[in-house]
């Protein structure tokens, strides 16, 4: 195991993270509850839509001194996610900390210049720093180490003596544990496997439709909002290999009249947008209840199966 370094945090600091563009200072305050973190960059986008916006930091700056101060008062925990390189950005925060008797703690997150400047390269265009910016951000950050205590900070550490992965871990596991029901609750259950799937924000809109009948006996369930739904089939048996996974309901490729349910495999969310846009009406993967496979050639070769499967239509219509 890590030799603990640094322990945890008091639970009255202010974290201030320092550290240029691409040090790495969004990933360590991720190791914290997103609750407790203040970061310029989402606020940035909450004031703009754009978190690259730079003439939307004065907002923005604005935001995290309002909800700091808010949080200091109620004595809570705050890591500050910024590069907070230069003195006048620490100020404020330092001041809003000694106000409420809260312990400020300057936290350098000290990457080397051209680690921070290769990893600008991947960054969507907006949030792309100059290089001499980040050259410049880096300089300051090392030219403040030597004033910080002066400034009010109680605690000045390097970022890779923090003990966070222990913490972070141990975080996630009991989310999991939460999730899987293991902690004594009743956890997830089947969700887990629709957020497997189709990921944590579908996770509001889905709801079972015990006793459908509407896909043979499998188990259906019903993603809407307002107007707009799709209508899923948990499939236990996949292939008849005992594979498990979902099909989303679409029109029947082969008769706008058709009278049975055509089924195409649903993979991820990118799928449940293809259905509800009609871009999946024509896959090839589209199963009907009364004409078969969308493929022509399986129709033919297959008459006893395409007879079975309008007696399945008919049988859940009248169901």
């Amino acid at each position: 195991m890590t030799e603990l370094i640094y322990p945890e945090m008091p639970a009255n600091s202010l974290v201030v993270l320092i550290g240029p563009s691409g040090a790495g200072k969004s990933t360590i305050a991720r190791t914290w509850p997103a609750s407790q973190v203040l970061s310029l960059d989402a606020l940035r986008e909450v004031v703009s839509d754009d978190a690259g916006d730079q003439d939307a930091t004065g907002d923005a700056v604005a935001a995290l001194h309002l909800l700091l101060e808010a949080r200091m008062r109620r004595r809570l925990f705050t890591v500050v996610d910024a590069t907070n390189v230069t003195r006048s950005a620490r100020e404020p925060l330092v001041a809003a900390a000694k106000r409420h008797d809260m312990l400020p703690i300057a936290v350098m997150v000290a990457t080397p210049g051209s680690v921070c400047i290769e990893r600008q390269g991947p960054r969507p265009a907006n949030r792309t720093v100059p290089e001499a910016v980040v050259v410049k951000q880096r300089q300051d950050m090392v030219d403040s180490h030597r004033t910080l205590k002066a400034e009010g900070f109680l605690e000045v550490v390097f970022s890779d003596s923090l003990y966070r992965l222990l913490p972070f871990l141990e975080r996630l596991s009991g989310t999991r544990q939460a999730d899987l029901g293991l902690d004594g609750s009743d956890g997830l259950g089947e969700l887990n496997l629709v957020r497997r799937t189709f990921g944590e924000e579908i996770l509001p809109l889905w709801r079972w439709k015990d006793g459908s009948n509407v896909a043979g006996g499998d188990r259906v369930a019903e993603i809407r909002l307002g107007q707009m739904y799709l209508t899923l089939a948990l499939r236990t048996d996949v292939d008849g290999e005992g594979d498990v996974g979902f099909d989303v309901m679409v029109p029947c490729p082969h008769d706008d009249e058709c009278t049975g349910y055509a089924w195409v495999p649903a993979y991820s969310v990118t799928c449940l947008f293809r259905a509800l846009n009609g871009d999946l009406d024509d896959d090839e993967d589209i199963v009907c209840t009364a004409h078969g496979p969308n493929n022509d050639g399986d129709q033919d070769d297959d008459p006893d199966g395409r007879a079975d499967l309008e007696e399945q239509a008919l049988e859940a219509i009248r169901g």
